[in-house]
């Protein structure tokens, strides 16, 4: 018999305040003018300012709550070496915003004006003489760097290594570049490395620098956003070209018989399922039809699935049949499958070479639907029946031979076709209700790919809803 309800057990932002900044139309970003920190300045230059108390490296002024604490968040206080590897995506709450201010000031002239984040709040600042000790302040509650593009660097012929430096220890965070008024070049050049604007030192006031924060930490989430559903769309091309490249190309050149298919998978955006079918015709005119199903969901049985069709191919190209094939399929399924529970039903189909006879295996599959001649579609016998592969260690699958005629048609199909609920209730459609739908639709003259889809389509509609788990059926007619 076959075996139940294997598809579904194994075995068995904040938003945005009116007083935010305008953003620049999609797809320009500041990156793209030479210009861009001076557009960024203008666009920033309206806002207001309350006073802020900058939080220091060291000293006896104890850290904001929660800062300088915990994993990952070091005390700026202690003399521990710095993390520096890169950040994790900074906090996007409604908390405070935090600005880190990396500049060698000794004679403490660049003074940070007072700020207001768009709610009103003021931005924390934090402040740091080199890279070392902002390595150590980049904590997950950092928003924003503000960079002194004059700081001394290691390369002296690269007069932006500096600011490449931070961007490789911070590559989540907000980057505003300091430079002065004579370096309007260098500033736009630093936001065509990768910083989100420039500021110059000797225009800096509240009302510029506290939407410049603002306006960069958007910025610098919309680009990852961005960034994250470019690299989604590929990652999902990818694995589409992949998965359409898994799908059989049946071998009938020179078969007088026709062919169809339809295959859909149970998990969303798939293309590829546990269902594996493949047919192909060997040197002595015999086609050989399978069609089978691995149990659960998942990409593990998409997998194991490609592997067990890609076996029973090679096996029957290189003569196996019946109950040989089957056991050495079940040996393939024993050494790829993740856990011991896993099981695959099949059902094998060889058509004799004048197309008027068959032999069929079924290991715990449901049997196939036939049309002989202008007849009804009745299902094949469904005993004798070996079991699932996997089940049991010493399995034996007997064949059945099957008489068509010199015009038929044979659907093989999954579970998924006739597992699927009628109505609210727990009535299932099951093999005589997927029969009935057969024979309906061969009535209003379907054949081939048609048949198959309208009888899927009629399954779904009665399921009241797509179906659950993966559908794959196949037809061959003479």
């Amino acid at each position: 018999m076959p075996v139940p309800g294997n598809g579904n057990r194994p075995g068995a932002a904040q938003a945005p305040s009116s007083r935010a900044p305008r953003p620049h139309p999609a797809p320009v970003t500041l990156g793209d003018h030479p210009r861009a920190g001076l557009y960024g300045a203008g666009l920033l230059a309206h806002g207001t300012g309350l006073a802020v108390t900058p939080v220091p490296p060291s000293g006896d002024t104890p850290p904001e709550p929660g800062e300088g604490e915990g994993p990952g968040k070091p005390d700026p206080r202690h003399g521990a070496a710095p993390d520096i590897t890169p950040s994790a995506t900074p906090a996007t709450g409604a908390g405070h915003l935090t600005l880190l201010l990396v500049e060698n000031d000794p004679a403490g002239a660049l003074s940070i004006p007072e700020m207001l984040d768009a709610s009103g709040k003021p931005i924390r600042v934090r402040t740091a003489r080199n890279l070392t000790e902002a390595a150590r302040l980049l904590t997950d509650d950092v928003h924003c760097v503000l960079l002194d593009l004059n700081l001394p660097a290691a390369d002296d012929d690269d007069p932006l290594a500096v600011l490449r430096r931070l961007l490789d220890l911070a590559p989540h965070h907000a980057v505003l570049a300091l430079t002065a008024s004579e370096d309007v070049e260098g500033g736009a050049e630093a936001v065509r490395v990768g910083a989100q604007d420039f500021l110059v030192r000797d225009e800096l006031d509240g009302r510029v620098l506290s939407r410049a924060v603002r306006y960069a930490v958007e910025r610098k989430r919309a680009d990852t956003a961005q960034r994250q559903l470019a690299e989604g769309r590929l990652r999902a091309q990818e694995n589409a070209r992949l998965e359409r490249g898994l799908l059989p190309t049946p071998l009938l050149e020179g078969a007088p018989l026709r062919f169809a298919a339809h295959y859909r998978p149970g998990r969303s955006r798939a293309l590829l399922g546990g269902d594996f079918y493949d047919t192909v015709r060997t040197p002595d005119g015999t086609v050989h039809a399978m069609i089978g199903d691995v149990s659960g969901h998942g990409p593990d049985e998409a997998a194991l699935g490609v592997e067990l069709r890609i076996a029973w191919r090679a096996l029957t190209l290189a003569g196996l049949s019946g109950d040989r094939l089957l056991a050495t399929l079940q040996e393939v399924l024993e050494h790829e499958r993740e856990d011991e529970e896993t099981f695959a039903t099949l059902c094998t189909v060889d058509i004799a070479p004048d197309g008027r006879s068959a032999a069929m295996c079924l290991a715990g599959h449901p049997a196939p639907v036939v049309r002989r001649g202008g007849g009804r579609a009745e299902l094949l016998p469904q005993e004798p029946c070996g079991p699932a592969l996997g089940l049991l260690p010493r399995g034996r699958w007997p064949r059945t031979q099957v008489g068509l005629g010199p015009e038929w048609s044979l659907m093989l199909y999954t579970d998924g076709l006739i597992e699927g609920r009628i109505g609210a209730g727990s009535l299932r459609l099951g093999q005589e209700g997927m029969l009935a739908l057969v024979r309906e639709h061969q009535g209003a003259g379907l054949r081939g790919a048609e048949l198959l889809e309208s009888t899927v389509h009629a399954a779904r509609d009665l399921n009241g809803g797509e179906l659950t788990d993966d559908v794959a059926a196949i037809l061959l007619a003479r």
